[in-house]
Formats: structure tokens, sequence, C-alpha cells
């Protein structure tokens, strides 16, 4: 075995390692840095063993450090799915336009490289256009609900069509110029493949097309003779697939209903004149309500990340263990934007990992928490899910905080979460909401509380 071969395989068992350090909060850190590592060791080895153009190479490598590395760092962490399917959908392209560039230098290996190339071209067209457009969404450039074009799903059908007969094209003919038509009409695809996916199903999409692009990567592995490059891809296509059935499952939902649920979904329906009434607090009355509390749930979301008000949430929670009040915080699978992304955020408060509750270890007791404090978590909560079959968010696994004793809301409006659905929750006689930012809320409740 040679010694580029050795190296390969290392930098293989970093990245198997990485993906089970990171399957896990404890050791996410260590898996991180494992991958970085074996990414870098596949770098240089591969760099010192291409035969291409080193001097374009290196050039290329020390522009995307001198962007990538000042841009990651300024960007928020509630920013961080919007990086990811930028990040995705890079992948994608680089993957694509690597195959495009062997294909039309002429670089033939007989009839497997083609379908390797057509393959690579395709998913990679797929994931670029269908990332960016999630990226759109995730960043409210454009609307966070589906869009349905006239005739949308007639049109993406025959754009998949068109993009199956084009690739057989290419296989008989080795036509340059249908190989590009192709990549087009990837694109396009991609584009009619997300554009129908809304609300808080974005981030299935991202793990889903995050898959395509290991495939793709795999793919052009294949394309370059790179066996690393056919393992990472296999590593990401199966683990973005298995987290891609992971969420869809935690979503109550099949795959299917979520990528293709919105063109049969029916309007919903107008509407009424009746005015419902909610009851909203001051911190005084939610401090008091804390303060002779026995247990406390925190159920954080979304809100909780645009505030950066993880800290804030920890010390209220130290002050009421302090007074011998259990605090646990309940995690959806989905809360945020991207899987983990709460667990991410209160790890940075120092949370300990033994109270972050899931689903199935909350719900059964909930009947005997005394306040539920939901802070900026909406779609997760709403009994809408539970109860109203023309919901768009109907059979989504929710926290049943409504069957608590009390609920505190802390929003900074009314507006509806994600999924752009309103929440009866609201409207709840339990519930008490609690208006403003939720860092400035905690902050001022931590005061209150320690007056009580």
């Amino acid at each position: 075995m040679t010694w580029e071969q050795l190296a390969y395989l290392a930098a293989a068992l970093c990245f198997i390692l990485a993906l089970k350090g990171l399957s896990t909060p404890r050791y996410a850190r260590a898996g991180n840095l494992i991958g970085a590592a074996g990414m870098a060791l596949a770098v240089v080895t591969s760099y010192t063993t291409v035969d291409r153009n080193g001097l374009l190479i290196l050039v290329a490598v020390v522009v995307g450090t001198v962007v990538g590395i000042p841009a990651a760092r300024q960007v928020k962490m509630t920013a961080i799915p919007q990086m990811v399917a930028l990040f995705n959908g890079v992948g994608g392209a680089a993957a694509a336009l690597v195959a495009l560039t062997e294909f039309l230098a002429g670089h033939d290996t007989g009839a497997l490289f083609a379908i390797a190339t057509v393959l690579t071209v395709l998913i990679g067209a797929v994931s670029f256009s269908g990332s960016v457009v999630t990226f759109l969404k995730l960043q409210e450039i454009m609307t966070t609900r589906p869009v349905l074009l006239p005739a949308g799903q007639v049109l993406a059908i025959g754009v998949a069509a068109l993009s199956g007969l084009l690739a057989l094209a290419v296989l008989f003919t080795d036509s340059n110029v249908l190989l590009v038509l192709l990549a087009l009409a990837g694109l396009a695809l991609g584009v009619l493949f997300v554009l129908p996916v809304g609300g808080a199903d974005v981030p299935i999409a991202i793990s889903l097309l995050n898959a395509f692009t290991g495939l793709a990567v795999a793919a052009s592995g294949y394309v370059l003779g790179n066996t690393l490059l056919i393992v990472a891809g296999t590593l990401v296509g199966a683990s973005g697939t298995i987290l891609t059935r992971l969420m869809a499952q935690a979503m109550g939902r099949s795959l299917a209903n979520i990528l293709f649920g919105a063109f049969k979904a029916t309007p919903p329906a107008a509407a009424t004149d009746e005015q419902r009434t909610v009851r909203s607090g001051t911190v005084e009355d939610v401090a008091i309500l804390l303060g002779y509390a026995h247990s406390v749930l925190v159920v954080p979301g979304y809100g909780l990340a645009v505030a950066q008000a993880q800290h804030a949430a920890r010390e209220l929670a130290l002050l009421l263990e302090s007074r011998g009040i259990s605090v646990d915080y309940g995690i959806h699978p989905v809360a945020g934007r991207m899987p983990g992304h709460m667990n991410v955020l209160l790890a940075e408060a120092d949370v300990p990992y033994e109270n972050l509750k899931e689903l199935d270890d909350v719900n059964p007791g909930i009947g005997s928490v005394d306040v539920v404090l939901v802070v900026g978590a909406n779609d997760v909560v709403n009994p809408g899910a539970r109860d109203e079959p023309s919901s768009p968010i109907y059979g989504m696994p929710i926290f049943d905080v409504d069957r608590a004793k009390a609920v505190v809301f802390m929003k900074r409006s009314m507006r509806p979460g994600f999924a752009g659905v309103d929440n009866s929750l609201l409207y709840n006689p339990k519930t008490t909401l609690l208006f403003g930012d939720a860092k400035d809320s905690l902050t001022k409740l931590l005061a209150a509380v320690k007056q009580v």
C-alpha cells in the first residue's frame, strides 16, 4: 500500500469518526475537529499527488481560505442554516463543474465514466439551485411559504422528464452541447423542486439536498479516479438521507407529503371577524408565577437564537433551581432552523445534557408541570398540529404545553411562526403572553424573580 493510499485511508477514518462524534452533543466538538483534520490531510495529499496545474489549485485554495474564514466568523448563530445551505450548494456546483470540465476536455474512459459524469452534473446542478432557493427562503429574501407556479406540478414533471431524456442522449452521443443543456435543466429542476416547500419543511429540504450533494461528490470521485471522494461523498449521502428520514418522522409526515404536499393542500379558510382575546402579563406577574412553581419547563425556539438569550435563560434557570424548583428544557427535533439548533445554543450556556428533554420524555407527564416557559418557539407548541386536520402542520408531533397548569409565551409580537400558521395556544386561558425581545425580557424576569 502506497503512502497516498494510507493517507486517504486515515482521512476516511477521520470522516467516519467525525460523523460518530457529531451524532451526540457531548462529542460534537471533538468530532468536528477530527473531521477538519481529515479534510486537511485529504487536501494536502490530493495536492501533492494530483496531475494538474498545482499553481492554479494553490491559488484557488488561498482565495477560498481568505474569503471563507472571515465570512464564516461574521455569520451569526441564527444565520448558520443559511450558510449551511450555501455551502451545500457550492459543493454540488463544484462536483458538477468538475465532471463537466472533465467531459469537455475529452477524458473519456468508457461507459461508466459517462454515466458517472451525467449523474454528477445532473445531481450537482439540482443541489446547487435548490440550495440557493432554500437560502433565499431562510434569509427571508423571498417568502418562506410554499410557492406554487401556474401548472407547477406539470412543469416540474416535464423538466424532470426532459432531464432524463437529455441524460440518455448524452450517454449515446457523447455530445458536449447536450451535457451543458442537461446542467441547465438540472438547475431548473432544483428550483422547481424546492419552491413548493415552505415553512418548517425547509430544513428538511436542506438535509435532502445535502444527501444529493454527497451523491454528486461520490460520482465525481469516480470521474476523477479519486477513492476518497467516493468514500466521503457516500458518507455524506448516507448520513444526509438518514437525517432527512429522522426529520420527516419528527414532523409526523412522509417525505413525499413534505416535498409535494403543497400541490394538494387546500387553501386556508377565510378569516372570520371574530376577535379572539389574549391575556398579556407584566414581568412582575410572570416572576410571581415562576417563583411559586415547583416545576418549570423551558421550550426554546428560533426567537431564543435571534435574541441570543440562551445565557439569560440559563441564569434564570439557575436562580429557580437554587430555590428548589425543578427546571428542564424541552427540545423539539425541528425547533430552530436546523437539526440540533437548540442543543448547540444551550450548550453554549453550559446547560447540562441531562436537562435537555425530548418529546417522548416530556409529554407523558406534562400535565403535572406548573409552568411552561415558551421562549421564541411557535410551531412546535401549536395545538393545531394535533387538533386541526386543515392545518398545514397537522400531524407534526408537538409539546402538549396546553395541558400544563400554566403557560408563559414569550414573543415579540402576534405574528405567526416560520410555518405561517396562527397558534391557538396564544388564546388559551392558561396562557400569559410576555411581549418583547427574549433576552431583554429574561433579564428583567431574572431581576424580578430575585425580588419574589
